[in-house]
């Protein structure tokens, strides 16, 4: 189970001073469970994952693991850029105690990045970079998965690939899910978490969800006018 509980996150800003991104925050995901978090731009729900995952620190508040947690599918932070994709396939198995070589070929012939495994990460374009990020968590095992619109990333073949591969092969896993696709989260999700202000509003059923995250930007729209 992950259980977060009364999570606070703030940043200082150059102007004004601290900014707060997310205000206590609570929510628990069991074994299997498959959760949507959706909000406008800005809400706070890439922070809130990098939280879950234990990329950042909470300003207040606690996150509880009780299983494994992938990083967050899209999030680059965790490559080391002057180092080549393979060798930072060797640290982060490394971290996670796991045998890098028998990882290396499942990441080469998955993330199809041929001789560029063997390349610096800086010369990498973003897309490459989400490619290995996803072949690396994929060749790890995980009880629940980060997704930060990783499904997103290149094109119709590669999509199809990540689809069966994280939703096919590991149906049974936890997954923590960030889209501004509806249709995607309507298929995968069991619930949707609404992220408005950086306040989390839970529903069971999806569709309540996305209403309510439509008046909450026809809200947003109104006072913009």
């Amino acid at each position: 189970m992950i259980k977060v509980e009364n999570l606070s996150k703030s940043y200082p800003t150059s102007r004004g001073g601290w900014r707060r991104v997310l205000h206590d925050i609570n929510m628990e995901v069991r074994k299997g469970e498959k959760v949507g978090i959706i909000g406008l731009n800005g809400s706070g729900k890439s922070t809130l994952i990098r939280l879950i995952g234990g990329a950042e620190i909470p300003s207040r508040g606690t996150v509880t693991r009780t299983m494994s947690v992938s990083w967050p599918l899209a999030f680059m932070g965790a490559f080391q850029p002057s180092l080549t994709g393979l060798d930072n396939l060797r640290f982060i198995c490394r971290v996670y105690g796991v045998d890098y070589k028998k990882s290396i070929p499942f990441v080469e012939e998955f993330s199809e990045l041929g001789r560029y495994l063997r390349e610096p990460v800086k010369k990498y374009s973003s897309g490459m970079i989400a490619r290995l990020a996803f072949a690396l968590s994929m060749a790890q095992e995980f009880d629940c998965f980060l997704i930060d619109e990783i499904i997103a990333v290149g094109d119709a073949r590669f999509h199809g690939r990540c689809i069966v591969e994280l939703f096919g092969k590991r149906s049974d896993r936890a997954m923590i899910m960030v889209s501004h696709n509806d249709h995607f989260l309507r298929s995968h999700c069991d619930r949707i978490c609404v992220l408005v202000a950086g306040r989390m509003y839970d529903f069971d059923n999806p569709e309540d969800a996305f209403a309510f995250h439509a008046e909450s930007v026809n809200s947003a729209e109104t006072r913009l006018l």
